[in-house]
């Protein structure tokens, strides 16, 4: 359902769907289905709803007042009329609401709302304190809004947006870590060839393709002289990736992402994985890959963008062309020089680097970026699209490979 929450005739912006499964106040609004109706419309409308006959009581009335307190109030303006916010200034105050939203609403739809009051109310600032920290729902947008606040944050709060940070982060791995670990050593297994395979380990594909030439026509079959197998990896290091990360303000999301796959490629034995990220500077946070909580502490979020920079950078740490990905994640606004920045990638994919571009790592559906910046690196032969964190493991294994990436059908540049 769409609509505006409204509070003094002020309309704003509509509040989530919320209202789903919710119990219906039976004080007003008639029954059934036509009363359902009129109780979700009250609720999304607001207190200037009184045309729908539906006056809400009990968890009703509760859920209405959380409602109001964050889209009942026009954002602050940047034309320099603010509007007085609807959850108070101090912190207990909101420390009450963000218990209130957690009773009533599911997690998702409190995300979304702690998302909201963050830009819509200016909270930021509350979040240095130790008691707003315990009381939110931790989620991948807070952990980048502390992210951004740490510098700032006093040493009573640090621990407690650590502890944040930590439970996002394990549970980010215990969804993503498993399933990038298999995918990635099928795909070193595979990357891995034989010329005397054992039958199960035979490549048909590649077989077939070396030995056209000994078709038989009147067999209607090939006689293989080559056989082409998968190996099997070995224990050392077969390939090196380098992840190089924007770390600018709107690449939040994808630096928590970018640290907790680092942290999963850094444990597997085949691979050797190096994580930089910048933003006018470079800091390597290779050393600190064993936890991937470090590696986001060791990120400043927010500041300019010299990508040309950074690949200067993973360029003169590249040892095996050959054998090394390399995968950009950046929205490609560059503040550096663009020219320079397009020639790396051709020097590094001449010399055999695997180079991908990912506009964004996030569920966020389609990110704003540098059009003519994608559109470039595409004509280069490097892909540049959005991932999805569930689509990454494809990707690495299909770099890792050496085949064609598996682009999204919706990405919006394709190589």
């Amino acid at each position: 359902m769409t609509g505006t929450h409204t509070a003094g005739g002020t309309t704003s912006a509509a509040p989530p769907a919320v209202l789903d499964g919710s119990p219906a106040n039976e004080s007003a609004g008639g029954d059934g289905a036509a009363g359902e109706r009129l109780r979700r419309w009250r609720l999304v409308l607001g207190g200037e709803a009184d045309g729908t006959g539906y006056a809400p009581g009990g968890q009703d009335a509760a859920m209405d007042a959380a409602l109001t307190a964050l889209y009942g109030k026009a954002p602050k303006s940047g034309r320099g009329r603010d509007r007085s916010a609807g959850l108070g200034a101090s912190a207990p105050s909101v420390a009450r609401w963000l218990g209130d939203i957690r009773r009533y609403f599911p997690s998702s739809v409190v995300q979304v709302m702690q998302r909201d009051a963050i830009e819509r109310l200016d909270l930021s600032s509350l979040l240095l304190e130790p008691e707003m920290l315990q009381a939110v729902e931790p989620d991948v947008h807070l952990v980048g809004t502390l992210l951004s606040l740490h510098k700032a944050m006093p040493e009573t709060t640090r621990e407690t947006a650590r502890a944040v940070v930590r439970q996002v982060v394990r549970d980010l791995e215990k969804r993503l870590a498993a399933r990038t670990r298999s995918t990635l050593s099928g795909a070193l297994d595979r990357s891995a060839r034989t010329s005397r395979p054992r039958h199960h380990d035979i490549d048909w594909n590649r077989t077939i393709a070396a030995n056209l030439k000994h078709y038989l026509p009147e067999h209607g079959t090939i006689v293989p002289e080559r056989l082409i197998g998968y190996g099997r990896a070995a224990r050392s290091v077969r390939k090196e990736v380098v992840l190089c990360i924007d770390q600018s303000g709107s690449m939040a999301p994808s630096v928590v992402y970018s640290a907790v796959f680092g942290a999963v490629l850094a444990s597997m034995r085949s691979l050797s994985t190096r994580l930089v990220v910048f933003d006018t500077s470079v800091v390597d946070l290779t050393e600190q890959l064993d936890d991937p909580v470090d590696v986001l502490f060791g990120t400043q979020l927010g500041g300019g963008t010299d990508i040309n920079r950074a690949l200067a950078y993973c360029q003169s740490k590249i040892t095996r062309p050959a054998d090394t990905v390399v995968v950009l994640i950046s929205d490609l606004y560059e503040g550096g020089i663009r020219d320079g920045m397009l020639r790396r990638v051709a020097a590094m994919k001449a010399a055999g680097v695997q180079f991908v571009t990912l506009l964004a790592l996030s569920d966020e559906g389609a990110p704003a970026y540098d059009r003519e910046h994608a559109a470039a690196l595409a004509a280069l032969g490097a892909p540049a699209f959005a991932c999805t964190p569930d689509h990454f493991p494809d990707v690495m294994a299909a770099a890792l490979e050496r085949r064609e990436i598996p682009i999204p059908d919706t990405a919006p540049q394709r190589a």
